[in-house]
């Protein structure tokens, strides 16, 4: 292969990586792996399970 050719084929494959890109408006996720409910509930905002305050403490239990 000339560097002619190699040059044309680089330009080919950003030309065509960057239509994809376009075309699918960028929206790439990289948050990584997802599993489980993450992963069918990916494009939601994650809200915290809300906290409830209990009067036990299980580090120093009563007796």
């Amino acid at each position: 292969m000339s560097n002619r050719t190699i040059i044309i084929l680089v330009l080919v494959l950003i030309g065509a990586t960057a239509w994809l890109l376009l075309k699918s408006d960028g929206n790439i996720d990289m948050g990584g792996e997802k599993h489980g409910a993450d992963a069918l509930r990916s494009d939601e905002t994650k809200v915290p399970a809300p906290i409830t305050p209990t009067t036990e403490n299980p580090a120093n239990p009563k007796k």
